[in-house]
């Protein structure tokens, strides 16, 4: 059952949102080559007006086994709390680097709907964006290329070349990633 919102909480909230700031873009995708506000901008962004409103910024995990659980809550002086409801992200790996992205994954996005903070631009957009069109052909030449590399210098750079040739397409990039591998071993074998 959802804890009602308590007026005083409800109406320092209100003020507090009228002084957020902007959740400063400041942070690069390498993958999508876009702009995002990681965690600590959109902290910031919030938190000052949060606290000088009487308000604190917590973040609950709950346990999951193939990921995270997040929950926002805000926390008036009176005791008062304002809970946001709980956001799973998987894991897309399960060592602790794939848990420890899922959660600063899970906690920004869970701070910027329980805000109502929404920056112009982010991650999320560049990723939702259609995938480019790819030639099969140049691809099997690009992975042609990386096989028949003589030394690592050659290796290095038709690596690079395929690699861009991917323009972000996951399966793509998983086969160029492959076909170096592959070829990083049959040099070992040979030597």
């Amino acid at each position: 059952m959802e804890t009602p919102i308590g007026k005083q909480i409800a109406a320092a909230f209100v003020k507090a949102q009228s002084q957020f700031g902007k959740a400063l873009k400041t942070s690069v995708n390498p993958h999508f080559k876009s702009k995002y506000a990681d965690l600590s901008s959109c902290i910031d962004a919030v938190v000052g007006a949060l606290n000088a409103n009487g308000i604190g910024l917590m973040q609950r995990t709950y346990e999951c086994k193939d990921g995270v659980m997040v929950e926002t809550m805000f926390v008036h002086e009176s005791g008062e709390v304002m809970e946001c409801g709980m956001l799973h992200v998987p894991a897309s790996k399960h060592d602790a680097m794939g848990f420890g992205s899922a959660l600063t994954y899970a906690r920004r996005y869970s701070l910027l709907t329980a805000s109502g903070l929404s920056p112009d631009d982010d991650d999320g957009v560049a990723a939702s964006r259609p995938a480019p069109q790819i030639d099969a052909g140049m691809m099997a030449d690009h992975i042609a290329a990386i096989d028949a590399s003589a030394n690592k210098e050659e290796l290095q750079v038709s690596y690079k070349a395929a690699y861009d040739a991917c323009k972000g397409d996951q399966t793509w990039i998983a086969k160029v990633i492959k076909a170096k591998a592959d070829r990083i071993a049959k040099a070992k074998e040979k030597a």
